[in-house]
């Protein structure tokens, strides 16, 4: 046996011990195609995270670097730790909250949204640890959880329009159609239809494709501007450990609210989400017992905590799982060196990050509608012919965008579900972390109104 295949054996020797490779029915080299699959299929967060936060006053360089590093280190980990074909990134709608809610209308300054998402994440492992996030889930029904995903899915498409300029403010409507025939919301269309062309004929990459040509097109007809500074590694810098906390017990946010309000959108929002992809991807691989239960939910979990502080400490919104990891797991995935894999192309895709300010709007915002559209499908959940199901769900749906925030669309649902309950005659003591969400809901909607 040559040196060469004696350390290939060797190599295929650590990863099974590791993996449990051949226990999973799997391969390395099925796991090697399905991580750079669920690469492929997610890695237009390097591009879109930037343009969202990059709103925000973030360097946008500076968060393309932060990206790739958090998506890298929490990939990575979640497969050393959980083996779980389960990748991970800053979140969409979490950082269009961050952007445009907790930074641009509450007034907070970026780095001390920074320490508010790295205190999440601390309060996130703190809940996990104690088994208080047991409680949290056992009172949100499930018709909830969907219409949370439904309505940031909206929330998502309609930033993208904004951005696009299809859609523009009008005092007599709101809202209106913007110009399609200029050069900006034309050049949004025009990725759109790339993207849905490559997204039917079922190409992994769509996304990602479509952001690039959409680039080149706009380069073309002068919307590219390049970046007036030269490329460095070193951007990470600018957002690295600039997490303002001392910052954030200071913070007297809009109407008093600050910091519990703030806190309670990234962690609520990460749980659901969390809990939403973990029972899609999990079920798909056939790593969910008969029970219906996913095996190592605490370690999973835990992970998607320091993951989130880790991405704040580098300069990136809450970092959560990915529902696109179901495309590595439909190409074979089925442990934690799929995440591995993922991670590590993340990581090489570090070293060009910083190229993403080149990006103009109008390329990621036809990837934001796409997105925003597929996130539609929990919707599919919830029994509308039900006013019990239908009426909270809807409100929860309907306030996240029309209100552009988060935090709205969570405490009408909330509260609606826990008043039907309550005049149905079908609220019981044990009921009672519900009715406390729910009465800090009513408080917060008096304060506001006070204010």
């Amino acid at each position: 046996m040559t040196g060469e295949a004696a350390t290939a054996e060797n190599t295929g020797g650590m990863l099974e011990a590791r993996f449990k490779l051949s226990e999973r029915g799997t391969d390395v080299r099925t796991e090697v195609l399905a991580g750079f699959t669920t690469f492929l299929t997610m890695a237009y967060i390097v591009l879109v995270n930037p343009a969202i936060l990059g709103q925000a006053g973030l360097p946008v360089a500076s968060v393309a670097a932060a990206t790739c590093f958090a998506a890298a280190f929490a990939s990575i980990l979640m497969g050393m730790v959980a083996n779980t074909p389960l990748a991970l990134a800053p979140g969409m709608g979490l950082n269009a909250y961050f952007s445009f809610t907790v930074v641009q209308q509450m007034g907070v300054p970026w780095p001390v949204a920074l320490g508010c998402v790295f205190i999440s994440g601390v309060a996130f492992l703190i809940l996990t640890l104690t088994g208080v996030r047991q409680l949290i889930v056992s009172v949100i029904p499930q018709h909830l959880f969907a219409a949370v995903a439904g309505g940031i899915g909206l929330f998502i498409g309609f930033i993208g329009l904004k951005d696009a300029g299809i859609v523009v403010a009008n005092p007599a409507t709101f809202v209106a159609l913007g110009s399609v025939t200029q050069p900006g919301p034309a050049l949004a269309l025009f990725g759109l239809v790339i993207i849905g062309t490559l997204s039917v004929w079922n190409v992994r990459a769509a996304m990602l494709i479509g952001i690039v040509l959409t680039t080149l097109a706009g380069w073309v007809m002068g919307q590219v501007h390049a970046p007036t500074e030269p490329y460095s590694l070193a951007a990470l810098t600018a957002t690295a450990f600039k997490l303002d906390i001392p910052g954030v017990f200071g913070l007297s946010g809009k109407a008093g609210l600050g910091l519990l309000e703030i806190l309670f959108v990234f962690l609520f929002v990460d749980l659901f989400d969390n809990i939403g992809t973990l029972v899609a991807v999990t079920k798909r691989a056939g790593l969910m017992d008969a029970a219906g239960k996913i095996p190592g939910l605490n370690r999973i979990l835990m992970t998607d905590a320091v993951a989130t502080m880790v991405g704040a400490m580098a300069g990136t919104s809450t970092v959560t799982s990915y529902v696109e990891s179901a495309a590595g797991v439909q190409a074979g995935g089925r442990t934690g060196l799929t995440a591995v894999v993922c991670g590590l192309l993340f990581l090489a895709t570090m070293f060009v990050a910083p190229y993403a300010s080149f990006v103009p709007l109008a390329a990621t915002a036809p990837a934001l509608v796409v997105v925003g559209g597929l996130m539609l499908l929990p919707l599919t959940e919830v029994d509308w012919e039900d006013p019990m199901a239908a009426i909270p769900a809807f409100l929860t749906v309907a306030m996240i965008p029309l209100t552009f925030s988060i935090a709205n669309g969570l405490a009408f649902g909330i509260t609606a579900h826990a008043l039907l309950k309550l005049l149905k005659g079908q609220a019981t003591t044990k009921d009672w972390f519900l009715y406390t969400l729910a009465a800090l809901f009513v408080a917060r909607f008096a304060w506001m109104a006070a204010a």
